[in-house]
């Protein structure tokens, strides 16, 4: 096997220069995928007939649509519809796409914690006076979250891996970085597999953060 593994260790430094752009993809993507998904399940909640029917479609359609088609009709397709976005940068475009497809996901996680809080909780909020804003803000928001939490970390995670296919519109992150180098030098088995490996490092630091959070969070709720 002729692998080179000084090339190997050289190409991080040039690599982990586009991690920001990813990471910048990712959680901005995530924070108004997070806005979008929870302002979705609050309202389908509440199950107003057309309005949950309508937001049944929203999440039936960005769940089932692959990224690349998702970011094409985004970049390429949404100028025919609104010329005014024809200037659209590609790392904008990026964001609406992933925004637009982790609400959809967000959106049932949410619904699902919101429905997982005991209803005696709400119940017991009326009786010494909350008003329905105070009982979601202080009772059930605080509840559902810690129980969205683990699969809402683990969207992020999948967004993460996903912000890649920006590639396909010319965004310049990690596997922009990588086509690049391997274009030059040939070695693709050493690129990719450094690529891979900044992108499991990452992985691992957001794990442990994401494990400390819910340890944290969920200490008020241990017996």
């Amino acid at each position: 096997m002729n692998f080179d593994l000084s090339y190997f260790f050289s190409v991080f430094p040039e690599i982990i220069a586009y991690l920001p752009t990813t990471l910048l993809i990712s959680i901005v993507s995530i924070l108004f995928a997070t806005v979008f998904g929870l302002g979705i399940a609050l309202v389908r909640v509440q199950r107003f007939f057309v309005v949950d029917q309508l937001f049944a479609l929203y999440i039936s359609l960005f769940r089932s649509m692959p990224s690349v088609v998702l970011l094409f009709l985004v970049y390429y397709g949404s100028p025919q519809i609104v010329p005014a976005m024809v200037s659209m940068p590609a790392l904008m475009a990026a964001i609406i796409c992933f925004t637009l497809k982790y609400s959809a996901y967000l959106a049932e996680i949410f619904r699902a914690g919101l429905e997982s809080v005991d209803n005696g909780q709400r119940e017991a909020g009326s009786a010494v006076g909350l008003s329905q804003l105070q009982i979601y803000r202080h009772v059930v928001l605080p509840q559902a979250f810690n129980n969205a939490l683990p699969s809402t970390g683990n969207m992020f995670i999948s967004l993460l891996k996903d912000s890649s296919v920006a590639f396909f519109v010319g965004v310049p992150e990690l596997l922009s970085a990588a086509k690049l180098m391997t274009v030059e030098s040939y070695k693709f088995f050493e690129t990719y597999l450094a690529v891979g490996i900044v992108y499991w490092l990452v992985v691992i630091l957001y794990s442990w953060l994401q494990k400390s959070l819910e340890t944290k969070l969920s200490a008020p709720y241990k017996r």
